[in-house]
């Protein structure tokens, strides 16, 4: 136990330590749970058992079989620590192990809860779980997101010249896949200093990987045009919404015909490293959660790292995830090879 520890918070912390035992077998074993309920909340237990019959299923359907689970969990902070109630969240970082075709893979997630822990006769137990589905919550929701007009920003500078030349397309560039998994994997679980981090960080994420790959800057000054980052300017935000909201990311992504552009491709495993995948949870049309290929599973499936909710490997489908549901549309974009 940390230091300071007072014989209130030992005994609330037991629960914890026995939650995320739960927590873990939950993520590799489907069968309903025989051991004693350290959860009480009955809206969490109902969706934790839908999600669980889901998994099965999916993990059926993949050809793949969950081995183990690793989750630790890091008090974030203790909004309430009384006698008889508590109120603290919780980071929970997971590491999953799943066999497919004779090969062990790995995925990393991290994610954030909030606890309520109630004793009673003597006991703590978890009377609520709290979970934040940030995928579902896309940065700048309620602003106007327009299609970037191509046409007319295309004479506008460009930054990054040391792809482009001095504002001028002098040869063609490579689009360097490997640089994007490098990236991607370097800063999935952390924001890079150099860039801001926004509390729905999941474009912004995605297109610093894309920019890591070589994928040149269309600096137009207007926000609802091109792509491109500059940061925070004299207090104003100075980045397209191209380069941060996933909706807008897609319109660019769909309209574009110079520099940074893609292809829409039908099926995953069309998809390359460094390509990017956008989810619209509601099928409604607007695109909420952004990722990107950083590798595939031994039936040659993508694998995405995102942020928000830190990810790393994780399956492209996100059946796994708390914002996925029935309506669910992807955008499968095959970034260009050349800009």
């Amino acid at each position: 136990m940390p230091k300071g520890d007072t014989g209130l918070e030992r005994e609330w912390k037991s629960a914890l330590y026995t939650y995320v035992n739960q927590y873990n077998r939950c993520e590799i074993d489907y069968r309903p749970q025989t051991s004693e309920r350290i959860v009480t909340d009955p809206e969490f237990v109902l969706e934790r058992g839908e999600r669980m019959a889901r998994l099965d299923q999916w993990y059926r359907k993949r050809r793949a079989v969950p081995i183990r689970s690793e989750t630790s969990a890091k008090l974030v902070r203790t909004l309430m620590d009384g006698v008889d109630e508590s109120v603290v969240d919780v980071q929970l970082y997971s590491r999953l192990f799943y066999e497919k075709n004779g090969l062990t893979h790995r995925e990393d997630r991290i994610e954030r809860e909030r606890l309520t822990f109630l004793r009673q006769g003597g006991a703590w137990t978890i009377a609520r779980v709290e979970r934040e589905v940030p995928e579902r919550r896309p940065v700048g929701e309620g602003r106007p997101f327009q299609q970037a007009d191509f046409v007319q920003a295309m004479n506008r500078p460009l930054l990054n010249r040391e792809v482009l030349g001095q504002g001028r397309r002098s040869r063609q560039q490579l689009y360097r896949r490997d640089l994007v998994v490098a990236y991607a994997d370097r800063w999935w679980n952390a924001g890079n200093p150099a860039f801001e981090e926004f509390d729905v960080d999941c474009t912004n994420y995605v297109s610093q990987c894309l920019f890591a790959g070589g994928a040149p800057i269309h600096y137009t000054g207007k926000r609802e045009a091109g792509w491109w980052y500059k940061g925070y300017v004299n207090g104003a935000e100075m980045w397209s919404y191209s380069w941060a909201v996933s909706n807008s990311l897609e319109r660019y992504l769909s309209g574009s015909s110079w520099g940074l552009s893609a292809t829409e491709v039908e099926r995953p495993e069309q998809l390359m490293l460094g390509d990017v995948i956008l989810y619209d949870w509601d099928g409604d049309g607007r695109f909420q959660h952004s990722t990107v290929v950083t590798a595939f599973d031994a039936g040659g499936m993508p694998l995405v790292n995102a942020h928000t909710v830190s990810s790393r490997h994780r399956f492209w489908d996100y059946r796994d995830s708390y914002a996925w549901n029935e309506r669910t549309v992807y955008r499968l974009f095959h970034i260009a090879d050349e800009f």
